[in-house]
Formats: structure tokens, sequence, C-alpha cells
């Protein structure tokens, strides 16, 4: 499937997984949080019993926690990974930390968004002054025997004399990043393939662009007529993007802008799930082994509850939410 139109990317979040991800593959995940989680593509790799990923993000929290749980992924480069108010550093990922479960390398927000853009750019390295007088650049979380490794850089970081001032002048460099696959969730895909993001775009259009194969799942297809009414709405072109899913609520529980807020009754159930390896493997036995596709899963959150959450058409987010 060469990077064209949109004739031929259409597929099932089933056909995705299985023709692109594979087991050892780079994966970089969108959104941020709690809000606009590849839930659905993050529940299928679960399924598909995908092994050994190496998952890069700007900041991260409920597919990269449920993803880690699974047992899915053996690294992780990351500047933060949490769920807001219901763990402030994601559960699953802190056990997996603690229990050496996991190999970690962080960086600063603003070190992981230079990285993406660098390979967004087609260049080795972005320079930067984040991260000086920080223990980032002296604590590395690879050791010698990864590094230079597939797409593992060969150094964390480099400090470098400015070559433009004779006087002291530290440069930080960190090194690009291109992912083998970019999972999106996002609100709207044209009938052509044009990605729309509303709200916040985090660092997913970097994460596309360094990227070699883009996955992107989508609440609604549109038009083209309507794609092309406000091209400077867009944020990806057709020939970016390799698969398009459309999976209304494929970002349940966390947030899809303009669409649904975050679920919080789900995310509070997750979060005790969490903290107890048994009921945690209950959670994922219940939730994502459990039902055979998305619309099942759904079916299992239930109408109720997905109303709570719908979004205010003039604000976005859902209005008058229990968030506790």
């Amino acid at each position: 499937m060469g990077r064209g139109g949109g004739v031929g990317k259409f597929m099932t979040v089933k056909e995705a997984v299985s023709r692109f991800i594979r087991d050892g593959m780079t994966i970089s995940i969108g959104g941020f949080t709690v809000s606009r989680n590849p839930m659905a593509l993050a529940y299928e790799i679960i399924r598909q019993g995908r092994k050994d990923l190496h998952v890069v993000c700007h900041s991260h929290g409920q597919a990269l926690d449920v993803l880690i749980g699974a047992g899915c992924v053996r690294r992780v480069e990351i500047a933060y990974g949490g769920n807001g108010r219901w763990a402030p550093t994601c559960i699953r990922f802190r056990k997996a930390v603690e229990r050496g479960e996991i190999e970690v390398e962080d960086y600063s927000n603003y070190q992981m968004s230079l990285r993406f853009l660098a390979g967004a750019l087609g260049i080795p390295f972005m320079p930067t002054k984040s991260g000086l007088g920080s223990d980032i650049l002296k604590v590395e979380g690879f050791g010698p025997e990864v590094r230079g490794k597939g797409k593992v850089s060969s150094k964390k970081a480099v400090v470098i004399q400015n070559p433009f001032e004779e006087e002291e002048d530290p440069i930080v460099l960190v090194p690009a990043l291109n992912p083998d696959v970019t999972i999106l969730h996002v609100q709207y895909v044209g009938e052509d393939g044009t990605v729309r993001i509303k709200g916040l775009t985090f660092a997913d259009i970097e994460q596309a662009k360094a990227a070699d194969v883009v996955i992107v799942s989508c609440e609604e297809v549109v038009p083209v007529e309507y794609i092309r009414s406000d091209p400077d709405q867009n944020s990806l072109p057709p020939f970016f993007v390799d698969a398009i899913v459309r999976v209304p609520y494929g970002a349940h529980p966390t947030a899809c802008y303009g669409f649904y807020d975050y679920d919080a009754g789900h995310l509070n159930y997750y979060r005790k799930a969490a903290e107890d390896d048994a009921a945690f493997e209950n959670y994922l036995r219940e939730w994502v082994y459990g039902v055979s596709s998305h619309e099942e899963y759904l079916e299992k959150v239930g109408v109720e509850s997905l109303l709570k959450i719908k979004a205010s058409a003039g604000r976005g987010y859902a209005v008058g939410l229990e968030r506790k």
C-alpha cells in the first residue's frame, strides 16, 4: 500500500494492527495523558499478542499503561507517563519500572518534542538548551548493549560548544526519533485520507511525519468537500497516512475534544484494578481479551455512560460531568 490518497487505506482495527505492527517495533503513540489516546488500537495490539515493543511518547497515559501492564512493552522513551488525578504516575508503568520489567530513558517534554521534530524534518538531531544543569543529561536508562541497535540512538544526548560563540556556551543535541509506526486517534479523516485534529495537537503531527508508517483511527469519516472547505484546519495530508480506521469512541476512556470527555468512572475503576496484579489481570480479561471488537467494548461500557461524557457542542467538553 503506497502513501497516496484514501482509497484502499480504510480498514478494520484488526486489519491495521495485523498488517503493520510486529513484535519488537518502535511504536509512537499519539495523544496526551487522558486525551485522545488511540485506545481501540492499543487494545487490539494486546489482543494480537504483540511483544517487545519499543514505545516512544511525548507525555502519555492510559494507552501506554495498558500496553505495559499487558506485557507488550520492553523499552520506553518518554517525558512523562500519568493519568492526571487518577494516577500522577501511571500505575502499571511505575510497577514495571520498579520491578525492572522494562527499560526507560527519560527526557524533558520539550526535548521529546524536539526529537520528533528532528525526525519529521529528516535531520539527525536538534539543538537546545533544555536539560542543562539537570540529571537528565547525567543519567541514562539504556545500557551500552542496546545503544545504536535498531532505532535506539547511540547516545542519549551530546553537549557541545556553540560553534558561533567564542565564550563558553554549551548546547545540547538530542537525537531524532523515527518510529516504525505511529498510532493516532483524531476527530476527522476525509474520504481522501486527509487528517483533521481539533483542539490541541500535542506532538501528534511531528510523530506522524517522523514515522515510517502511520495508522489513524477517527471518530468520523467526512466528505472531501467538508475537509476542503476549511483547509487551514487540516493536520496531515493523505500521503502521510497508511491505514485509516473509523472507530467512534476510539479514545475511550480518554477524551476526544468536541466529541466526548474522559470517563472518570472508568478511570477510577481502572486505577483500583491497576494497583493489584490479580485485579489487573481480571481487568484485561473483562475489558480487552473478553471483547472481540471495539463495538463490543462500547456495548459493555453502556449507552448511559457514553451519554454522560458526550461533549457540549459549544464547549467541546462535557458540562456538569462528575470528575472525581
